[in-house]
């Protein structure tokens, strides 16, 4: 199996619905999850200097390492991640 990296972007407060969809959804790829981490703060570093990130709907707020069949599989999973304004897969290849 492959590897993929799920970007969840936009944060917005989530309602207590949203929040057992989200738990839903993590307990429903459990057996493929290889990590997942929040993200609250963060700062870009470019060649004119640093600037801090805010936490907001224009934010990196968490990722997700699943293991899927094939590119197409891991997008048919984050295809249904709830919460977030918007979700992106990349196949991470070591």
């Amino acid at each position: 199996m492959a590897q993929f990296l799920i970007l969840h972007a936009g944060f917005s407060k989530p309602s207590p619905e949203d929040m057992q969809a989200w738990n839903d959804w993590f307990q429903s790829i459990a057996e493929r999850q290889v990590d997942r981490a929040h993200l609250p703060t963060g700062c870009e570093i470019t060649n004119s200097g640093t600037e801090d990130l805010p936490f907001g709907p224009d934010s990196l707020t968490g990722f997700t390492i699943i293991e899927a069949e094939s590119f197409d599989e891991a997008r048919s999973i984050a295809e249904r991640c709830p919460v977030v304004l918007s979700t992106r897969v990349y196949e991470i290849r070591r």
